[in-house]
C-alpha cells in the first residue's frame, strides 16, 4: 500500500531527475474509479511555474491485466494525430521508485468526465463528437502511425477470431464456476463468424463514456485508457461502445448521450466505412461477451486474493449478472424462433 505522501515524494524526486530543474508538489489527489491503473493528479511547481500531471501506478492486481508500455506507446502515436489524448511524458518499469511501474502524462484542465448534468443539448452535441472522433481513429492508418511496433498486425480474415479466442481463453482460465450464458453465446460467435473486416483500424478497446474528458463547450480534449488498444476490425469499438451496459438507464442512447441510429451515422461518415446491421450484430454479441469475461476475470482476483479492491467485488458479482441478462436478450429472442440455436 502506497500513501499519497509516498506518491508525491516519488513524483517529485523522478521529475527532477528527468527534468533537471527543481520540482516540488503543491497538490495531489487520488483519482477513483479507474479499474485497471492507480491514478493521481498532481499540481507541481518547477522552476517556479505551476504545472499539472497525471501519474498512473500498476497496482498489484487490476481488472484488466495490461503492460503500462502499451497504453504509453498508444499516446506517443496518437498525441500527434487529431484525436485528442493527454500528453505522454515518461513511463517507468524501476519498481524502486515507486512500488510499481508507472508513467507520467500533461495533465488536462477544466474537464471532466461526467454527463449526467447535461442537458439534452448538451449531450446531443457531445455524442456527436464523441462517435465523430472513433470514426475518425477508425479511418486512420494504423502502420502509418507506427503500431505494428507496438501491436500484433492480424489480417483482416482473422481480426474477429483471434480476439474471440483471446477472451474466450480469459473465460476458460478465470471463471469460478460454470459460465453456461457465456459459453452459449461463444458457440454462437463460432457459428456465426463475420466476414473479413473491411480495413484494420486501431481499436482503442474501451471507447465508453466515462473514457474522455470533454470540456464546457462539450468538446472531447482527452481520450484516455487505451490499455487495451490493438488492431483489428473498427466495428469492435463502435459495438463496445454502444453496450446496453453503458446506457443501463435508457437503452435507446448511445452512451446515454445520443440516439444509436445518429451513433451510427456519425460514425460512417467520419470513417468512410458501413455498418452492416448483419455483420454488426456480430459484433454487438461479442462485445458483451468480452464484457463478461473482465468481470470473470475481477471476480476471480478478487475470490483468490490476488486483489482486494471493492471494485473488482462490484465488477465481478453486479456486472457479471447484468452483461448475462444482455447477452439473453441478445440471444434468447431468436433461439426461441429457430434461427439461433445456442
Amino acid at each position: 500500500m502506497i500513501t499519497l505522501d509516498e506518491v508525491s515524494t516519488a513524483t517529485a524526486g523522478f521529475l527532477a531527475e528527468q527534468w533537471g530543474k527543481a520540482v516540488t508538489v503543491e497538490a495531489i489527489e487520488k483519482i477513483f474509479g479507474g479499474a485497471s491503473r492507480e491514478t493521481y493528479r498532481l499540481t507541481l511547481n518547477v522552476d517556479g511555474k505551476t504545472r499539472g500531471v497525471i501519474v498512473r501506478r500498476d497496482p498489484p492486481s487490476s481488472l484488466i491485466d495490461t503492460e503500462r508500455e502499451l497504453e504509453y506507446g498508444a499516446y506517443e502515436r496518437i498525441f500527434p494525430t487529431d484525436i485528442p489524448v493527454p500528453e505522454p511524458l515518461f513511463v517507468s518499469n524501476d519498481p524502486a521508485i515507486m512500488q510499481q511501474p508507472f508513467s507520467v502524462m500533461a495533465a488536462i484542465n477544466d474537464c471532466q468526465t461526467d454527463v449526467s448534468l447535461l442537458s439534452p443539448e448538451q449531450k446531443q452535441q457531445l455524442g456527436r463528437h464523441k462517435y465523430d472522433l472513433l470514426g475518425r481513429l477508425a479511418a486512420r492508418d494504423p502502420l502509418a502511425l507506427g503500431f505494428d511496433e507496438l501491436v500484433p498486425v492480424p489480417s483482416l480474415e482473422e481480426a474477429a477470431a483471434l480476439q474471440l479466442a483471446y477472451w474466450e481463453g480469459v473465460i476458460l482460465d478465470d471463471e469460478i464456476h460454470p459460465q453456461p450464458i457465456a459459453q452459449a453465446a461463444i458457440r454462437w460467435l463460432k457459428r456465426n463468424m463475420p466476414p473479413p473486416a473491411q480495413k484494420l483500424s486501431v481499436v482503442h478497446g474501451d471507447y465508453r463514456t466515462g473514457n474522455f474528458l470533454f470540456d464546457t463547450d462539450c468538446q472531447i480534449q482527452g481520450v484516455l485508457d487505451w490499455e487495451m488498444c490493438h488492431l483489428g476490425d473498427p466495428l469492435e469499438d463502435l459495438a463496445w461502445s454502444l453496450d446496453p451496459l453503458w446506457s443501463w438507464n435508457d437503452p435507446g442512447l448511445a452512451g446515454r448521450l445520443i440516439p444509436i441510429d445518429e451513433a451510427i451515422s456519425v460514425w460512417e461518415s467520419a470513417s468512410g466505412l458501413v455498418c452492416d446491421p448483419e455483420v454488426f450484430r456480430w459484433w454487438r454479441v461479442f462485445a458483451s461477451l468480452k464484457a463478461i469475461a473482465i468481470w470473470i476475470s475481477s471476480s476471480e482476483d478478487f475470490e483468490s486474493g490476488e486483489g482486494k479492491d471493492s471494485i473488482l467485488a462490484t465488477a465481478g458479482w453486479v456486472m457479471t449478472e447484468r452483461q448475462n441478462r444482455i447477452l439473453l436478450e441478445y440471444l434468447a429472442p431468436e433461439s426461441q424462433s429457430g434461427e439461433i440455436e445456442a
